[in-house]
């Protein structure tokens, strides 16, 4: 099972970006998930979760400006971004509780490769 994170960019302040964490792999599903970033110089924070029921969590620093959700059909979860702020520039990763419908069944904890998202002012 892997983790691809995808859609970092340069955006302007007040703009918007939506993350992507895929999970790939033959009879897998995503239960819980979470949304990180680590500024360069600073210490990663949890940014967003989401539990296996669809109930969420943010940052007070995110709260009402990012919204995280999961798309069971798709093995995917999203983040998306609005009312950016140069702040918000840091690498983002994704890390996930996957399921794999192996025999026997399988749950692990991965971790998706990071992606850069700036905010210029």
């Amino acid at each position: 099972v892997q983790l691809q994170a995808s859609g970092g960019g340069l955006v302007q302040a007040g703009g918007s970006l939506r993350l992507s964490c895929a999970a790939s792999g033959i009879n897998v599903v995503i239960t819980a998930a979470n949304w990180y970033r680590q500024a360069p110089g600073k210490q990663r924070e949890l940014v967003a979760a989401i539990t296996s029921g669809g109930s969420s969590n943010y940052a007070d620093s995110v709260k009402g400006r990012f919204t995280i959700s999961k798309d069971n059909a798709k093995d995917t979860v999203y983040l998306q971004m609005n009312s950016l702020k140069p702040e918000d520039t840091a690498v983002y990763l994704c890390s996930a509780d996957v399921t794999e419908f192996s025999e026997p069944p399988t749950v692990g904890r991965y971790w998706g490769q990071g992606t850069l998202v700036t905010v210029s002012s």
